[in-house]
């Protein structure tokens, strides 16, 4: 839980309410703090009602101090919190304390895909398209209940002690970085952001396979699509390098597929994450998986 805190989009914080066990409502007990960013501070907690331990995250000051800020975090919590799914962290409660605003979700026993990557820097085929895998059908059901993630990123990907992934972070991060830019005017690097997302342009279901796609990139090739120089003009207008220039033993199928992700124009990407899924799962089970026509559109 280490990087549950952080953001690519917004500041480090002061420190919510001052300690987080002021800040926390009677029914949540603060056990430990696991770590903080500009997302606010994460905290393990028991929930004395229900008896179960519990993720509590105290969001930043300026949430709390602008009004629209927090309606829309209210409005976003409520909407994460309808999302149902094995593979999407699911949101238990939120609300707004006399000194923090909080959200509390479920304790995943396991570390961030971040994390992990920190770690190890290029992934094993299998263990990276079985996370990409079950991140795609996280997304699908969100996508299929009009719902978009808007920050898909190693950081807000668990992967649990038992290998379960879990999206998380559903639509908070808009609501941060728009409040926190009321403050400053420093912002984090975007290495997974869709070139749409970046101009200010309509959001949709396009913006999270990007940066899914951009996501798998780096679990197979060691690094994002773009790592040096001004990131986000690459996203909007340079094209990204194949992933199997920095690996070679990337299949020539799944290069394709990558590439045809994080395409720059959102039409000419997969019509949709379940089609990429299906596409992925075709050249699994096909008898020469390492083969398939690069026609991926730029």
């Amino acid at each position: 839980w280490d990087r549950l805190a952080g953001t690519t989009q917004a500041l480090p914080v002061r420190e919510a309410g001052g300690s987080g066990t002021q800040a926390a409502p009677a029914r949540y007990r603060i056990v430990r703090e696991v770590g903080r960013g500009g997302m606010g501070i994460v905290y393990q907690a028991e929930d004395d009602i229900l008896l179960r331990p519990v993720a509590y995250k105290v969001l930043p000051d300026a949430v709390r101090d602008d009004p629209r800020a927090l309606e829309d975090f209210l409005r976003e919590a409520r909407i994460a919190a309808s999302l149902h799914h094995p593979n999407i962290v699911t949101i238990f409660d939120a609300g707004q304390t006399a000194d923090a605003v909080y959200i509390a979700m479920e304790y995943v026993e396991g570390r961030s895909l971040q994390d992990i990557l920190d770690e190890v820097r290029i992934l094993p085929l299998p263990q990276a398209l079985d996370i990409f895998r079950q991140a795609c059908r996280s997304l699908i059901h969100a996508h299929r209940q009009q719902v978009v993630h808007r920050d898909v990123k190693p950081a807000n990907i668990m992967v649990s002690s038992g290998g379960t992934v879990k999206l998380m972070d559903f639509g908070l991060a808009a609501v941060v970085s728009h409040a926190s830019a009321k403050v400053s005017s420093v912002r984090g690097t975007p290495f997974y952001m869709a070139p749409e997302q970046i101009t200010g342009e309509t959001i949709s279901a396009f913006a999270d396979q990007y940066a899914l796609g951009c996501t798998l990139y780096h679990m197979v090739a060691g690094r994002p699509p773009f790592v040096d120089g001004d990131v986000l003009y690459h996203h909007i207008h340079t094209e990204p390098a194949s992933p199997r220039q920095w690996n070679p033993k990337i299949p020539v199928w799944l290069d394709a597929v990558i590439l045809r992700t994080i395409v720059k124009v959102p039409a000419k990407r997969f019509p949709s994450v379940e089609i990429l899924l299906r596409e992925v799962e075709r050249n699994l089970a096909g008898p020469a998986s390492t083969q398939v026509p690069a026609n991926a559109p730029r």
